[in-house]
C-alpha cells in the first residue's frame, strides 16, 4: 500500500488503530475482532495497531502473528506492514529461517514470531511460548485447536488478543464462540464494509462487487455470515457464461481431468483466444451408465483420440489419480500437472473467473452443463462443502481454474488474501 493510502482513515479504521490507548473508551477491552467485507481496511489497520500497541505497553517481549500459512501471512501482513513501519522510523530485522522479526523503536525492542495454523497439528508449533499478545489473521480459516493454543500463550499482564477474518458459515466455531459472545468475553467487535475504506474509488468498489456471486457475494462484499445453500453456480442455471468459441483454432491448449474407475471420468479441453479460455470440448464416461469399466490404458487411448492433432501444453489432473498419472507419464506424450485441490477456495475462483468472462463453457459440453445445473451445497454438512454428486466435470473445471488461471494471473485470485486489507 502506498504512503498516500494512509492519509485518510474512516471512523471505524481509526477505532481499530487506537482502541487500546488509555484515552480510548474501549481501552478496558481484552480483545478486538474485526470482520466483514474484503478490502475494507481491517487488516492494514489491525496489523499496524498491533505493533504500535506492543511498543506502547512492552519491551523485550515476544508476540505472535498467525495466519493460515506463513506464506499467506507474509503476503497479507508482513510485507506491507514492514514497509510502513520502516517509513515510521521502526528498525525491522527479519530472521527468515526462524520465522522471526525483531523490531526496534527508540530504546525498545520486541520479537514477533510468525506461525501458520493450517491444520490440527499446527497447535504444537506454538506450545510453550509466553506472549504479550497475538494477532490471528484469517482466524476463520484456522482450526480451533491452533487458535486456542495461541490464545493460551498470552499470559503476561496487560496482554491482548487480536482477531481478523472474512465471514464464513454462521455455524463456524469462531462465530459461535467469539462473535456472538463478544460482550461476555470483554471483546470489542467491529464489523467492516468496503465503504469503511476511504482509499477505494468507486471503480475499484465496482470491480470487487463483480468478482463474486451467491454466497460469496454476501460474505465478501456484504460482510454477512451466511450459510452456503442452493446451487453452487446459480448463474449457470440461467444460461450465463455459455457461448460457442468464435474460432476453431486457439493460441494455447490445456486438458483438465477428473479420473474415476467406478465414478465417472470427466475430461475437458480448453483453448485460449483473446484472453478468454473456452472449454470447447469434453469426454465424459460413466462406467455405471455404460455397464463396463475402462482400464488406465483404455482411458489413455481415449485421451489421445480426444486431443488428436492438438499441441496440448499439459494435462491438469486430480493428484489422487496416481495410477492414471503414472500411465500418462509412462507414454511420454503429455506433461502432467497435479491440480490444486482446495474445494471451497477453488469454487470461489471458478465463480470469479466466470463473472469476469475469463472462462466460457461451450454449448457442446453437455455433461458439464448438466452438472452445473445440479451441483449443490450440502446444507446439512455444517461447513462449506458441496454434495458429493454431479461433481466430476465440476472438479476438473475447478482444477483448471485453480491451477492454470491462478498461476497465469495470481493477483485476480488473491482478492481474499493478498489483495485484502
Amino acid at each position: 500500500m502506498s504512503k498516500s493510502a494512509y492519509s485518510t482513515f474512516s471512523k471505524k479504521q481509526l477505532t481499530a488503530l487506537s482502541w487500546w490507548h488509555p484515552l480510548s473508551p474501549y481501552s478496558t477491552y481484552d480483545a478486538i475482532i474485526c470482520d466483514g467485507a474484503v478490502r475494507s481496511g481491517k487488516t492494514t489497520c489491525m496489523s499496524l495497531s498491533f505493533v504500535v500497541w506492543a511498543f506502547y505497553e512492552f519491551n523485550d517481549t515476544s508476540f505472535a502473528l498467525c495466519g493460515k500459512t506463513v506464506t499467506s501471512l507474509k503476503r497479507n501482513i508482513v510485507v506491507p506492514l514492514l514497509s510502513t513501519l520502516r517509513e515510521l522510523g521502526f528498525d525491522c530485522k527479519e530472521k527468515l529461517s526462524q520465522n522471526l522479526i525483531i523490531i526496534t523503536y527508540g530504546k525498545r525492542t520486541n520479537r514477533f514470531y510468525l506461525f501458520g495454523g493450517k491444520d490440527e497439528g499446527s497447535a504444537a508449533l506454538i506450545q510453550g511460548m509466553t506472549l504479550g499478545g497475538v494477532l490471528l489473521d484469517e482466524v476463520a480459516l484456522m482450526p480451533r485447536s491452533f487458535c486456542e493454543q495461541a490464545l493460551a500463550r498470552c499470559s503476561l499482564e496487560g496482554s491482548k488478543l487480536w482477531f481478523n477474518c472474512n465471514p464464513e458459515s454462521p455455524g463456524h466455531w469462531f462465530y459461535e464462540q467469539w462473535i456472538k459472545k463478544a460482550k461476555e468475553k470483554n471483546c470489542l467487535y467491529l464489523h467492516f464494509l468496503m465503504q469503511d475504506n476511504p482509499s477505494l474509488s468507486r471503480e475499484i468498489l465496482k470491480r470487487y462487487e463483480n468478482l463474486y456471486s451467491g454466497t460469496f457475494y454476501e460474505r465478501f462484499i456484504l460482510g454477512r455470515w451466511v450459510t452456503a445453500s442452493g446451487l453452487v453456480y446459480s448463474d449457470m442455471a440461467n444460461g450465463r457464461y455459455v457461448s460457442s468459441p468464435p474460432v476453431k483454432t486457439f493460441d494455447k491448449y490445456y486438458i483438465s481431468c477428473d479420473y474415476g474407475t467406478v465414478n465417472p471420468t470427466s475430461i475437458g479441453l480448453w483453448g485460449l483466444h483473446g484472453g478468454v479460455w473456452y472449454r470447447f470440448d469434453e469426454f465424459y464416461y460413466s462406467s455405471k451408465e455404460q455397464g463396463s469399466q475402462l482400464t488406465d490404458e483404455e482411458y489413455y487411448e481415449k485421451l489421445c483420440a480426444f486431443s488428436e492433432h492438438i499441441n496440448v501444453e499439459a494435462i491438469v489432473i486430480d493428484p489422487s489419480a496416481a495410477s492414471f498419472i503414472e500411465c500418462i507419464r509412462r507414454h511420454g506424450k503429455f506433461r502432467v500437472i497435479k491440480a490444486k485441490n482446495d474445494v471451497t477456495d477453488g469454487i470461489r475462483k471458478v465463480q470469479s473467473a466466470l463473472k469476469q468472462g475469463r472462462i466460457v463453457i461451450s454449448p457442446c459440453c453437455k455433461s458439464a452443463l448438466r452438472e452445473f445445473s445440479l451441483y449443490r451445497w450440502d446444507e446439512g454438512a455444517g461447513k462449506d462443502v458441496p454434495r458429493k454428486e454431479n461433481d466430476h466435470a465440476m472438479d476438473e473445471i475447478r482444477y483448471f481454474v485453480s491451477t492454470i488461471l491462478s498461476q497465469e494471473n495470481p493477483d485476480d485470485f488473491f482478492v481474499i488474501s493478498a489483495e485484502r486489507s
